[in-house]
Order: structure tokens, then sequence, then C-alpha cells
């Protein structure tokens, strides 16, 4: 059995082999303790270039093999990387933070997309029309878009990449990824394992350096490049929409979060305190479902709360990779600062901490319950990204729905409930692209991913999730008689 280090990788991928450009080197810290993991070649924009060339060079040939020769490439991809689990675990905890277990989970949930595209590959479906006039045929085809730029960030750095490429690498594109500089060690690993499985030089590259935006504006303006996947914050997805204009790229963005967990008066206080603290705490609150804000009916108000923080008082902070820990480490002092930022803002606007609020050295923030929440406070219209839970109290289905939907972002919602009729009324008046009912984990291969308003657009995984890589084309055949 091979150990995690045989998996770290210190450069770039592209066109078959490892390779860098420049000489500049950047540390990859864990930030459990800052200890240096290890060292990556820092490479730029022109290297992007460079690596998108050879994307698009590779592209006639990848998408010439039949669905069925595609497929199996992936299929190996995908029983490499389980056979390689517990190696790629520990790297991502490593480099992310995020409890082992949490790892694991994400790596079943990654390669999950990698076997349901080498299978949706196959049913890539066009159609037959009946002609307009009795002379003329009529078919649809869907064909691959081209070059796929996949711009990923930290907190799932497995499964951010394989949810975007899987699908484009299975309709016949070709992929430049550009992972987060704080976790290139997982995407180095993953396209490793890739080349091992066979995919062909130059369909799958992986560039990695600590210039995003400069990386991200090579590949935004680059004619090359057909189509842009890019998960991160509305700002920044933003600034791609507008970068890709002028050659009116296809883009799917996954964007920032604000999402509610709304707890009725009827609902089942235990099955809520469950769902809330897998929605609010995995990752230590860094996902972009994580719950944001918690809404609860004054009815049942105190005695969630009383529920609620004796099991997040029970919470371990630690190594992830210790097995008995909840949550990790974050990311950076950056996102110590930010927790510290709003609580203080919340203190200050009338909340009072119930459990936590404070920083810990040197990268972790307590878990933190706020009550009296309102919605003056910062974290009522911003992504809080962290271990905080701010708990709001209301008094109508009316009131919640509306505070739910107080926000310019539509990505994740959940509501608890044990009303049937209650259940349809509010799921169809929340103005968010997943609703979560009476569960608060929500993510799946089989489902698609993805919100409205500035949570961004377009669907990951399920069976639309092809549709973001291909375009379709109409064939007209006449004079048939």
């Amino acid at each position: 059995m091979s150990t995690y280090k045989e998996l770290l990788f210190d450069r770039s991928f592209v066109n078959g082999k490892w390779t860098n450009q420049g000489t500049g080197k950047f540390d990859v810290k864990n930030p459990f303790d800052l200890s240096v993991i290890g060292q990556v070649h820092d490479e730029d924009r022109t290297f992007v270039g460079k690596a998108i060339d050879v994307a698009h060079a590779a592209f006639r040939s990848w998408k010439s093999k039949s669905a069925k020769e595609r497929s199996a490439i992936l299929l190996k991809w995908f029983d490499l990387i389980h056979q390689h689990k517990d190696e790629l675990a520990q790297i991502m905890t490593l480099e992310s933070g995020k409890p082992l277990a949490e790892s694991k989970g994400e790596i079943d949930y990654g390669a999950a997309y990698i076997q349901w595209f080498a299978e949706e590959a196959k049913r890539n479906y066009g159609d037959v029309i009946p002609g307009f006039t009795a002379d003329k045929r009529i078919i649809t085809l869907k064909e691959p878009v081209g070059v796929v730029g996949a711009i990923t960030p930290w907190n799932f750095p497995l499964a951010m990449i394989t949810r975007k490429i899987a699908p484009a690498l299975a309709v016949g594109c070709t992929v430049v990824v550009r992972p987060s500089e704080e976790t290139p060690f997982t995407a180095l690993a993953i396209n490793y394992l890739a080349d091992l499985a066979g995919f062909p030089k130059g369909v799958y590259n992986t560039v990695v350096g600590t210039d995003p935006s400069e990386m991200g504006k090579e590949l935004c303006e680059n004619k090359k490049v057909a189509k842009i996947s890019f998960t991160g914050s509305t700002k920044v997805g933003k600034i791609l929409m507008s970068q890709s204009a002028n050659t009116l790229k296809k883009l799917s963005l996954e964007l920032g979060g604000n999402a509610p967990l709304i707890v009725f008066d009827d609902a089942d206080v235990d099955l809520a305190i469950k769902g809330a603290l897998g929605g609010k705490f995995r990752f230590g609150g860094q996902t972009c479902v994580c719950v944001n804000r918690i809404l609860v009916q004054e009815g049942i108000h105190d005695l969630f709360v009383e529920k609620f923080t004796a099991a997040v008082k029970k919470m371990k902070l630690g190594s992830g990779l210790d097995t008995d820990v909840n949550i990790g480490p974050l990311i950076n002092q950056r996102a110590i600062r930010r927790m510290e930022e709003m609580t203080e803002d919340a203190i200050a606007k009338g909340g009072k901490v119930l459990t936590g609020g404070k920083a810990v050295a040197p990268q972790f923030f307590e878990p933190t319950i706020i009550i009296d929440a309102n919605e003056s406070m910062e974290f009522a219209q911003n992504e809080i990204f962290g271990p905080i839970a701010p708990i709001f109290k209301f008094k109508t289905e009316q009131d919640a729905i509306r505070m739910a939907n107080d926000t310019v972002y539509g990505l994740a919602s959940y509501f608890f409930t044990n009303d049937l009729n209650r259940s349809w009324r509010v799921r169809e008046q929340l103005e968010y692209g997943i609703v979560g009912i009476n569960e608060g984990l929500i993510s799946s291969e089989v489902v698609p991913f993805g919100g409205v308003k500035e949570s961004g657009q377009g669907r990951e995984g399920s069976k639309y999730g092809l549709d973001s890589y291909v375009d379709i084309k109409y064939v007209c055949i006449g004079g048939v008689l």
C-alpha cells in the first residue's frame, strides 16, 4: 500500500506530464499547526495559456472517441480514486484541515460524480423531430463544446473538480483545471490517478499558481476556451462573467449562499437539531450550502435553543487527523478575523453569545451560538463561512418566508415541519435552487445542484449535468421523397 507522500506532486500536470515553466515555489500549509506540507511550483497566466493550447489540440481526437471508450477510462479513474482513498483523505485533511471522516466522505461523494457521468455519457441523446414539410427529416445532435476551464475552491478540493470535469470529459470536452492554491495537492493527486486511468495527453490538465486573478482572466478571455465552470464567491463570479462576455462563453457559476433553516412549531425538535448540526457545522461551516441563519418559531424557540446548545457544547475542536474531532481549523487567519468581526457586530446590535464566540490559537474558532439575532446584523445578509450559528425568532409562517427570502442569494434552504400542507406551501415560496425538507444534508451526484438570484446559474450533477457541456446541433435533411 502506498503512503500519501507518494501522491504529493510539486508541479502542474500539462500534456500528460509533470511540468513547470517558472522556478518560483510557494508553501502549502497545514491549517491545524501552520506547518509546511510541501512546496509547489508557482505558475502564471502565460502557463495557463499553454495548457489551453494543449487542451485545444487534444479536443478533436478526444471527442471522436465513442462514449463507451470515454466511459471506460472514467470508470478506471473512479476505481483508482477508491483504491487510494486513505492516502487522498490524508492529503485532503492535511491541506484543508477537514476532519478525516469528512475527507473520506468527500472522496466517496466526489468519485460518485465520475461513476455517474461515465454512465450518462452513453445517454447523451439527441432527437428525431417530425418534419415541417413532407420532404424533410429533422434530427438534433448533442456535441461537446470544446475546452472547459474549471476554477475550483479549497473547501471541497476533490468534489468540486470531479463535479465539473466528469461531465465535461464524459461528453468529449477537454479540460484545464485551476484549483485553489490553498489545496493544490489533492487536485494534483487525482490528476495523476486520471493519467494512470488512461486519459490521452492533453485531455486533462491542472495548472497551479498563486495569482488566481490573472490565471482566471486567461481562462475567461482566451478564445480557445468554450466554457467556464466556477465555484466561489458571487463577487468573483461577476468578474468572471464580465471577463467572458467578449467571447460569449458558456458559464456555470455556483456562487455565494445565505441558507436559512426554518424550524416550525410542529417540527420534530430532535430531527431539526440533527439537521441543524449537520447543516451548520459540516467542515466548520465552510461550505456554500451551510446553514447561515436558523429561524425558529416562537412556540418551540426555547426548547430548540436549549437542546441545540447542549449538543454544540459537546463538539470537539482539534486536528482533522484525530478520529474524535468534529471541527477542525479554519482555512486561514482571514477566516478567523471574519468570525471575530461578525461576533462583535452581533453583540453590538443586541445579540447574546450562548456558547463559543472566541478564537483559539492558532487557527480555530469555537462553535458559536448567538441568540436574539436580528436582520440588522451582518450575517443576516452575508455568508458566514464559519462555525457561527445565529438564531432568529419568528411568529408566523409568512414571517419566516419573508425573512428567508430577504437576501440576494438563493442557493440552499432548509425547513422542518410535520405539517404536510405547510411542506408544500413553504417550499413553493422559497426562492432557492435547493430546498431540504426535514433534512440538512442534501448533496448527491444524482441531484441538480445550483442556485438562483445571485447564487449563480447552471446545474451540476444529475441528468441535467451534461447540458452545460454540449451544444445542440439541428440538422435538416431536405428532398426526401
